[in-house]
């Protein structure tokens, strides 16, 4: 009993000073030992650290660094090419001015479906969307939230083929990889963008009815750095053509080899010199790296001679992916830490028994605390997974239950509760946006758990009933 409060206390001290903006390359491992500490096993803090908590951590870089570090690269090449400025700007031209709310979300979706770093997404969409709203009287105000419902949602959790780091985490736990169960992720996405639009439109009108424009802010200072920003290259305009070439290349490369090369390659040949591989849980993850090593490849030789400072890009780039990377693996080091000690074993036990009949419900509900608790749906689900992914791989092989399923449930899960207060991104995007909590954040958990929850009860419903398709 003491072991499991214990853990409790540790789980809430991680929201409240992530919530305070403590980083969490301090916060996992100092929480991580007042867990061991308030277990009674004090002796054992520093081999527990060294052993359990660097051994988890290190393995999830090893694992995962390929794709944090192509991820951060392919997003700062897309946005210092000017080839995201041109997508978004399209965009714009296609659906018009007059429907901001949809222009934004659309261009957000398309930028991340493609493997642009929401990051990276929010800091090149936002002067359009402050543009558009400003334009059309709509308060700024709802801009995190449409930028929010483009770019946290359903392409970064549903959409089959995503190259988000949240839907590649499930890969080597379950054998799957990024197009597991397309149809359920797409009746998923056309829920989440149909409830978010529904819901931000219904914002609009009643602002419109109370009188409410865009509103009274000063702007002077990033209008200032905008135009001070219109020589740099992210701002440039390329041919169509060109910029979405890259963003069909990460989803096309990828699903040639994930359907077409990998499954008629015998990998016998590995056996020898690499018995710790298990090909069948890893060409998932090899077929994404190829296919943003492709489209990184490919937007560098189209706009050969072009760059202002091709170095500068890649290095900024790759320098980039660094802290999201090891503040996730530091939040799977926790994780790990967590589920050695003794009290876990009844959290493990209330959690898989939720609904021991159907372990989609469980894997629900867990993801969704543990994203809630670390404001963060890539370290909620990798926390999970490090301590939950066997059992569950266990229970849904004993009750028939597809691998794939059990993934796309995971990854939604994971984006159910993430965006709580506390949560990073959140805090980044109204940074970005100069707005407050108070001011926007209400909007933003609608569009961002109201209606992904509402999606994830409609997938795990259907794949119950129908099974994974």
């Amino acid at each position: 009993m003491t072991s499991t409060l214990a853990i409790v206390v540790s789980l809430l001290l991680l929201m409240y000073f992530a919530y305070r903006g403590v980083t969490v390359l301090i916060l996992a491992p100092l929480m991580a030992g007042l867990a061991v500490l308030l277990s009674g096993d004090i002796g054992l803090m520093l081999p527990i650290y060294t052993s359990t908590f660097m051994s988890a951590l290190s393995n999830y870089v090893l694992q995962f660094l390929p794709i944090f570090l192509l991820g951060a690269l392919f997003g700062q090449l897309m946005a210092d090419s000017g080839a995201a400025n041109t997508l978004a700007r399209w965009i714009v031209q296609v659906i018009g001015e007059k429907h901001a709310v949809a222009t934004v979300v659309v261009a957000c979706a398309l930028l991340t479906y493609g493997g642009v770093s929401l990051f990276v997404v929010a800091f090149a969409i936002y002067p359009i969307a402050r543009s558009l709203f400003r334009a059309a009287h709509i308060p700024k105000r709802l801009i995190p939230a449409a930028i929010a419902l483009g770019s946290f949602t359903f392409t970064m959790t549903a959409m089959p083929g995503t190259p988000a780091i949240q839907n590649a985490i499930p890969i080597p736990y379950f054998g799957t990889n990024v197009f597991a169960a397309p149809g359920l992720g797409i009746i998923a996405s056309i829920i989440m963008l149909a409830g978010g639009l529904w819901w931000l439109h219904g914002r609009v009108a009643k602002a419109h009815a109370n009188g409410e424009g865009y509103g009274e802010h000063d702007e002077s200072a990033e209008q200032a750095e905008g135009g001070q920003g219109q020589a740099d290259g992210r701002y440039s305009i390329m041919p169509l053509p060109l910029a979405l070439l890259p963003l069909l290349l990460v989803v096309g490369v990828n699903a040639l080899f994930v359907y077409a090369v990998f499954p008629n390659v015998d990998f016998s040949f590995l056996a020898e010199p690499f018995p710790q591989v298990s090909p069948q849980r890893i060409v998932g993850l090899w077929s994404l790296i190829i296919a943003l090593v492709v489209a990184c490849t490919a937007l560098i030789l189209v706009r050969l001679g072009r760059w202002g400072n091709l170095k500068e890009t890649v290095n900024k780039g790759v320098f980039g992916f660094m802290l999201p990377l090891f503040n996730t693996a530091s939040e799977v080091g926790y994780g790990a830490v967590i589920a050695g000690l003794a009290g876990f074993a009844i959290i493990r036990d209330a959690v898989l028994n939720v609904a021991p009949n159907n372990p989609l419900i469980s894997e629900a509900v867990a993801m969704n605390v543990l994203a809630g608790i670390t404001g963060s749906s890539s370290g909620g689900l990798s926390i999970a997974l490090q301590t939950l992914g066997a059992d569950y791989l266990r229970m849904a092989e004993e009750m028939g239950i597809s691998t794939e399923l059990l993934h796309r449930v995971a990854v939604m899960a994971a984006g159910g509760m993430d965006t709580l207060p506390h949560c990073g991104a959140i805090i980044t995007l109204l940074s970005i946006c100069k707005l407050t909590h108070r001011q926007s954040y209400l909007n933003i958990a609608a569009v961002t758990m109201l209606f992904p929850l509402l999606a994830l009860a409609v997938v795990i419903t259907l794949g119950t009933l129908f099974g994974s398709f």
